[in-house]
């Protein structure tokens, strides 16, 4: 299958340029156009009713919080204007996007308001391997949209997508589906280098170049996901990040200003993904390592290839989703206490919490 994210240039749609293994340190991001391999199964096909009542009062207080984000230099694609969506989440104008949409932030971000009016903004942080960013325009008194509980979403239940597809003469389009399923790892070849994103919501909501960054909302209007890609060769296959893993991210900026990145090093699959994957088994629970930065703090810490981790500061550990919101409650410098199995015994570390790098 292909994958193409939703970012159009203004000479055309591109793929974009997102860099997702688990260390910045093995690769470049994908250049434009690059296609991208997955291992996604066919979504789940069920019926979901979409009379919901007071959608129409529900989109219509949520509009005025999707913003259309231009950017001169989104990551790995050269020169150009670049077009996406984004949420405003505070009053005071902090907005979620996607890495992919603003890149670094080295070029001009324009953000186009629900009245047409525009703001410059700048990237306060972002994180390719989760494609997610927070950038800021000045000012206050904007309308943030409600987040929700993304571990709280089903199958089968209704989901908004809104977003800017194709370009700003469609601005705010809504399109509506369902959650055809939950927990998806998709696997991306950029370039050769082998990439993953995981925990994510699959829906058929259709998600076009433009659309991301752009808000995936539950049926009482609140966000419980960041649209990210879509499967460019198959009909109704898109994919969001959940919004939990970004809640403590924006606690901490609301607070502080600015949010560095907790980095220990690993990435480990649940025990579907590890029998799909790796064709691995005897486990029912908890995270499998298949990846470790032999300079990173979990490895320095004893953390090897193939240990199955089960908690994590003593809270339960069921994908990468969950492990990554627990770290992201720490800071550099903080200790993270991991419980994990090897050999069938439960053991424990100690691992110190590094900064990651950009």
């Amino acid at each position: 299958m292909v994958f193409s994210f939703g970012l159009l240039t203004a000479a055309g749609i591109t793929a974009g340029g997102l860099y997702l293994s688990f260390s910045d340190r093995i690769g470049e991001a994908a250049g434009q156009g690059r296609q991208l391999s997955t291992t996604v199964e066919e979504p789940l096909l069920t019926g979901a009713s979409d009379n919901s009542t007071g959608r129409e009062d529900m989109i219509e207080g949520v509009l005025p919080s999707v913003v259309g984000i231009t950017t001169s230099a989104a990551e790995g694609t050269g020169s150009g204007w670049y077009m996406g969506s984004g949420v405003i989440v505070t009053d005071n104008g902090y907005i979620i996007t996607n890495q992919h949409v603003v890149g670094d932030g080295e070029g001009d971000i324009i953000v186009t308001l629900h009245s047409g009016a525009t703001r410059n903004a700048k990237r306060i942080w972002g994180d390719s391997t989760l494609d997610l960013a927070v950038i800021k325009i000045d000012g206050e008194r904007y309308t943030p949209a409600p987040l929700g509980d993304s571990e709280a979403l089903r199958v089968g239940e209704s989901v908004v997508a809104i977003g800017n597809p194709l370009s700003m003469q469609f601005e705010r389009t809504v399109t509506a589906g369902i959650v055809s399923a939950l927990n998806r790892t998709i696997t991306l070849d950029n370039g050769g280098v082998t990439g993953y994103m995981e925990d994510l919501i699959q829906t058929d909501a259709s998600i076009n170049p433009g659309n991301s960054g752009g808000p995936l909302l539950n049926s009482d209007g609140e966000v419980v996901g960041i649209n990210t890609v879509k499967v460019s060769d198959a009909e109704g296959m898109g994919f969001a990040v959940p919004i939990n893993i970004c809640q403590p991210v924006i606690e901490r900026i609301k607070n502080l200003g600015g949010f560095e990145t907790p980095y220990i090093g690993l990435y480990a699959y649940t025990s579907e993904a590890a029998r799909y994957m790796k064709n691995v088994s005897g486990f029912s629970r908890g995270l499998y390592v298949i990846q470790l930065d032999a300079a990173g703090p979990a490895f320095k810490a004893g953390l090897r290839y193939g240990d199955v981790i089960v908690y994590a500061d003593g809270r339960e550990v069921e994908s990468m989703l969950s492990l990554r919101r627990q770290l992201f409650t720490h800071q550099p410098g903080d200790t993270m206490t991991v419980s994990f199995l090897r050999d069938d015994i439960l053991r424990e570390l100690r691992i110190t919490v590094a900064k990651k790098e950009s």
